[in-house]
């Protein structure tokens, strides 16, 4: 459980601190570490292990209010090491057989991630705004040539992604890379690489961003 000087810190940000705390309060019985905004809905708690915090539906970006709900079904894995934030007014699913491991990364508000397989994001990545996180296409599709991929999508570490991009099954994203705004993105690329346009392309390589 959080201790007093934690909680104070995280009550002075909220707008319905007693709502909050009741809501932080009751996840944190069942999963120490997490962090519930008063529109924040979570089902699951119970498949979710926090080594570090979890903040859901906390951060917003400046065009989201208040009131907007942030939902987290995990009806798989969700794995959290160090700090990683779900933003306000996201819609996140995890389905039975998949596991989700986020690891010291921000999830900016407004995602909708729904993982029939697998997920990983590395540390000191970022997700803007906006953005699709989908791995899997829920029919088939044919034709001479086609080369089945696993459909994890891996996000490697210190990754910019920039808002309102789609980001489909088996996705590979190297460590340092960036991903520009609205590209549809479905590959694997290297590391450190501008990746862009729909569908989305290496525009530059050897990149670096802060």
């Amino acid at each position: 459980m959080p201790n007093a000087h934690q909680l104070i810190q995280f009550l002075r940000t909220q707008d319905r601190p007693l709502v909050s705390l009741a809501k932080t309060l009751r996840a944190q019985m069942r999963t120490p570490g997490c962090y519930l905004h008063a529109r924040a809905h979570v089902e699951g708690l119970q498949n979710i292990r926090v080594a570090g915090e979890l903040k859901i539906g906390i951060r917003a970006p400046g065009f989201q209010f208040a009131n907007d709900r942030t939902l987290l079904r995990v009806h798989g894995k969700l794995i959290v090491a160090g700090s990683v934030s779900i933003g306000r007014g996201s819609r996140v699913e995890i389905g039975e057989e998949a596991v989700c491991q986020l690891t010291d990364c921000n999830l900016n508000g407004a995602l909708d991630v729904i993982i029939r397989h697998g997920l990983t994001v590395g540390a000191g990545s970022t997700i803007s705004w906006g953005c699709q996180i989908l791995d899997d296409d829920w029919h088939t599709l044919d034709y001479p040539g086609r080369r089945a991929r696993a459909p994890h999508i891996v996000i490697g570490e210190h990754v910019w992604i920039g808002s309102r991009a789609l980001i489909h099954k088996g996705t590979q994203i190297g460590a340092g890379s960036v991903v520009a705004a609205g590209a549809v993105v479905s590959g694997v690329f290297p590391e450190r690489v501008l990746i862009a346009g729909n569908p989305a392309r290496i525009l530059r390589e050897n990149v670096s961003w802060s």
